[in-house]
């Protein structure tokens, strides 16, 4: 099963049922070597649903003393496609290594991936 990365609003209760149908268990974790920023929502629909027109967003650096805390969950290959589905535009789904040495799967600022 694959391993999902959140550091965003895929940790929110509201947005796991309406994008999995249930509420995610994970646990705290942290991806190495990337930096948030900020990436302004065009989908008028999905800033409607979440509420923000601005959202998190990763953008790799390779340094090791740029960290980014979050949530990793256990997820099916299906919520894994449910979730490329929930992600607009500017996003892009990567595979990165967390400090706990997991790899998971993080979506990332498509401009810099």
């Amino acid at each position: 099963m694959p391993l999902l990365f959140s550091y965003g609003t895929l940790q929110r209760d509201d947005v796991q049922m309406s994008t999995f149908g249930r509420v995610l268990h994970g646990n705290p974790d942290v991806l190495i070597g990337f930096e948030l920023s900020l990436l302004r929502i065009e989908d008028p629909e999905f800033v409607a649903m979440s509420g923000e027109i601005d959202h998190a967003i990763v953008k790799f650096n390779g340094r090791n003393d740029s960290r980014v805390s979050g949530t990793v969950f256990d997820i099916s290959d299906g919520e894994l496609a449910n979730a490329d589905h929930y992600e607009p535009a500017g996003y892009t789904r990567i595979s990165a290594v967390l400090a706990s040495g997991h790899w998971a799967w993080v979506y990332a600022d498509a401009r810099s991936a």
